[in-house]
């Protein structure tokens, strides 16, 4: 189950600090992940020291870390130092989407509609291509964040709206428009008891069809062995030789199956990359041993939920997962 209550984020952000000790090679997303949960049992304070030892250790991904702590610090009273941070973050320009989505929604927490909607826009218009409606996953939220401060600020309908709502009904018989009409999200915070169960029981439904992806706090990930490692892998134990007929079935196999995913609708799908070591480890850790093919959908599971899972399909103009050094629309991405 996942947390629901102050003591139980606190547990919870111990449990992840105590994996970050034993995995100092996933640090970075199990500190990330501990300090949302203390953020969440209202011990803002120690979740600012988190992300502060995070920056000052060189992270792997800065600006998300800034982002983050200026939306932390803002909530307990550090406005002018969130501002420098998102500021910061702004003339930064990150390629990555997750600061802007950050940034943007912390000013849109607080009622600076102007500056999200700046935000969201510097963001989208970096990182996608007027008139390509291929969007990656881990962007669509821009879209679709910026489409509600629009609607909020009753700006008409531009060409990124479209698009979002052209992403967001591929997957849900909701529009945005419907969505995100000011009048239900001002109903949220209607004093009418009325008013209030009708918006409950709408939102009730137009979630129905997300609750897993909800409940899922990491991707639903499939498990690459990049070529040295699998042929490491077979060498050393062959029997798994059935699980694996041949490294080019391998990689045709985890494609298939991400589309397949995708095809049911599955949210936030990922490949995490497996090492000899690493399995070898944690067979040890479950008390079997690496020839034990039920051991592989685990380890995977495990690689996920310690943060190691790369979001599919990769970004626009990123290198294929495969390794092969070809972007993803030329390779894997091609058929």
């Amino acid at each position: 189950m996942r947390p629901d209550t102050p003591a139980a984020h606190t547990t919870e952000a111990e449990r992840l600090l105590r994996t970050a000790e034993h995995y100092p090679e996933d640090r970075e997303p199990l500190l990330l992940r501990a300090a949302a949960h203390l953020e969440l049992a209202g011990d803002r304070e120690r979740a600012s020291t988190l992300y502060d030892g995070l920056l000052a250790t060189e992270p792997e991904h800065p600006l998300l870390v800034k982002a983050l702590q200026a939306a932390n610090l803002w909530e307990y009273g550090h406005e002018a130092e969130a501002r420098a941070l998102i500021a910061g973050i702004r003339t930064a320009a990150p390629t990555d989407p997750a600061p802007w989505e950050t940034i943007a929604e912390t000013m849109e927490s607080h009622d600076e509609l102007e500056e999200s909607h700046a935000c969201f826009t510097e963001g989208i218009t970096l990182l996608l291509t007027p008139g390509d409606d291929d969007v990656p996953y881990d962007t669509q939220p821009l879209l679709t964040g910026r489409h509600r401060v629009r609607r909020l600020l009753a700006r008409p309908h531009d060409e990124w709206d479209r698009l979002a709502d052209k992403v967001h009904t591929a997957h849900s018989p909701i529009s945005l428009d419907e969505l995100h009409d000011p009048n239900r999200l001002w109903a949220l915070g209607s004093d009418n008891p009325a008013e209030l169960r009708a918006e409950i029981a709408r939102l009730r439904s137009e979630l129905g069809s997300y609750r897993s992806a909800l409940s899922r706090p990491f991707p639903v990930a499939v498990l690459h062995w990049p070529a040295p490692e699998f042929t490491e892998l077979l060498t050393d134990y062959p029997a798994l030789a059935a699980e694996y007929p041949s490294y080019a079935e391998h990689l045709t196999s985890i494609e298939s199956s991400l589309r397949e995913l995708a095809a049911t609708g599955t949210a936030n799908l990922g490949i995490v990359t497996a090492t000899v070591p690493s399995f070898e480890a944690f067979a040890a850790a479950e008390a079997s041993t690496p020839t034990n093919p039920a051991l592989l959908p685990q380890y995977t599971t495990t690689l996920a939920a310690r943060g190691r899972a790369l979001p599919w399909p990769p970004p626009k103009g990123t290198p294929c997962w495969c390794g092969s050094g070809t972007a993803y629309r030329d390779c894997h991405g091609s058929s």
